[in-house]
């Protein structure tokens, strides 16, 4: 009897570690929506749990279809050592990412290794008005130093720096090409960030700064013209905001609340 039970618990065991063994890559997907309050999924996940890839992309649409938001696939290496509560992660993407992270912490707190990201310009236009209309174009790259992220009830904390790299940026809306390049630093405490805008180089003149606080930003800045390209520019200046005279120049006032 005793031997009997012996066989059938090391059966179940062996059912139960092969079960884990392969487990779908597909079960990352729902996590993932869930994480992001439905505003990201994976598609076309392949492979397993432990060791799998897929693309990143927006909620479903109708018809169930998922468009891409960054380019290529990302493939994950996860060690089975997190169903301890010890987490050991790599995301390597040679189209989109400068090289793998990694994911290293337990269930409640994790640390992000430094990376870079690149962001397809054309994805801010499902931002709203006016970067729809303004339709921009050019090379977006979010980087960031090592990042200390700590699980809370209903929200993440975040302990870095972000910086996000927009390099000879265009739109439809001008004959100007590139306007300029710019950078948005994120200083991250907790669930908030300060963040500041400057430009690099370029016709349009951009610069403010700001908070962003639970999911919510506040901004307050200002666009411009560099000097000779005022009237070139003024069409789209004007979509941008209200004008404003500021020490003897008009500028666009960039406000968000």
């Amino acid at each position: 009897m005793k031997r009997a039970l012996l066989w059938l618990v090391l059966v179940l065991l062996a059912v139960l570690l092969t079960v884990l063994a392969f487990l779908p890559a597909s079960w990352l997907g729902p996590l993932v929506e869930k994480q992001t309050g439905g505003r990201l999924t994976l598609g076309d996940a392949q492979g397993t749990l432990w060791n799998g890839s897929a693309f990143v992309g927006g909620a479903p649409g109708e018809g169930g279809a998922v468009t891409p938001l960054l380019p290529g696939r990302f493939s994950w290496r996860l060690s089975p050592l997190v169903l301890f509560g010890q987490v050991d992660m790599e995301i390597a993407n040679p189209q989109a990412l400068a090289h793998p992270v990694r994911i290293d912490g337990n269930w409640s707190q994790w640390q992000v290794s430094s990376g870079e990201l690149l962001l397809p310009a054309a994805g801010l236009a499902g931002l709203g008005a006016p970067l729809n209309t303004l339709a921009p174009t050019g090379t977006i790259r979010l980087a960031w130093n090592t990042l200390d992220l700590l699980r809370q009830p209903n929200a993440v904390a975040v302990q870095g720096r972000t910086v996000l790299s927009m390099s000879d940026m265009g739109s439809r809306m001008s004959p100007i090409r590139p306007l300029g390049s710019y950078e948005m630093a994120f200083d991250w405490r907790g669930s908030q960030a300060d963040l500041s805008l400057r430009t690099v180089r370029g016709a349009l003149l951009l610069s403010g700064s700001g908070m962003l606080r639970n999911g919510r930003l506040r901004f307050s800045g200002q666009a411009s013209a560099a000097e000779g390209y005022e009237q070139t520019l003024g069409n789209m200046l004007n979509l941008l905001g209200q004008r404003r005279m500021v020490n003897g120049k008009n500028i666009i006032a960039l406000e968000f609340r």
